[in-house]
């Protein structure tokens, strides 16, 4: 499988050497910690304490800051601010605009979902950059996994980045032609309609070609299916993941307890 078409960075770290399993696993645990700890401050240790290392463990903190500036801040940035002047608890009033205005604990439950979104989407975008989608289809399928869903999952981890490696094809011609693609904000929007035919006649002629290629592979049969390359799962990965279910575990009685 073509490197391009997932987000996966080759590196030699530590967590790229994890079973696929394993790294999902942590993953919703993160995500579920996130959500189910009592306390406050619980999204921001994790993203300090478990984040941020993970990125350095995997060796790919270059690329996962490039995804946090480009995508996860602003997008937790516009819910900060669309639930802090939005939503309606509190009266102790901090800052005003017009109509608008921000209580304490409008602020406060705005800082915290908020973080909840940085935690989710940053441990989601740390298992993507080192884990490859035919890896985990492989492993997955080995467990018992059936094989449509493992293909609903690889497929839906590989559609972003071939929609960008197509779209970058098609710009690339375009310009080519002649299309203005970097001038005012007036004319690109204007290029948008050549841009944006060949991206979605491409990628429906793509899902047919590839509904034809799983069919001539024999995904549909009901024979057992073997690989040439086995993912490896030690005792060590195992470990991990009762530990992580554990924990799991740990933090939803704390909630229901506290």
């Amino acid at each position: 499988m073509h490197e391009r078409l997932s987000f996966h960075i080759k590196r030699d770290s530590v967590l790229h050497s994890l079973n696929p399993l394993t790294k999902l696993v942590l993953t919703l645990t993160l995500i579920l910690l996130t959500f189910t700890f009592p306390w406050y401050w619980a999204p921001h240790v994790l993203l300090l304490a478990a984040i941020i290392p993970l990125s350095f463990l995997g060796k790919v903190p270059r690329e996962f800051s490039f995804t946090a500036l480009r995508l996860i801040l602003p997008a937790a940035g516009f819910l900060f601010l669309m639930q802090a002047f939005f939503q309606p608890i509190g009266e102790d009033v901090i800052f005003k605009f017009y109509f608008l205005d921000i209580t304490n604990e409008s602020l406060m439950f705005a800082f915290r979902n908020a973080m909840r979104i940085v935690v989710m989407v940053s441990a989601f975008t740390i298992f993507l950059l080192t884990t490859h989608p035919s890896e985990l289809m492989s492993d997955l399928t080995r467990r018992g996994l059936p094989g449509q869903f493992s293909y609903v999952i690889i497929s839906t981890l590989q559609i972003l980045p071939q929609i960008q490696a197509k779209a970058q094809t098609i710009i690339s011609a375009q310009r080519s032609r002649g299309l203005d693609t970097e001038s005012s904000f007036f004319k690109r929007a204007g290029s948008l309609v050549p841009l944006v035919g060949p991206l979605v006649f491409g990628s429906l002629v793509e899902v047919e070609e590839r509904a034809i290629a799983i069919e001539a592979r024999g995904f549909t049969s009901k024979h057992v299916k073997t690989s040439l390359h086995e993912i490896p799962d030690p005792a060590f990965d195992k470990t991990l993941r009762w530990a992580l279910l554990v924990l799991i575990v740990v933090s939803i009685g704390l909630n229901i307890w506290l």
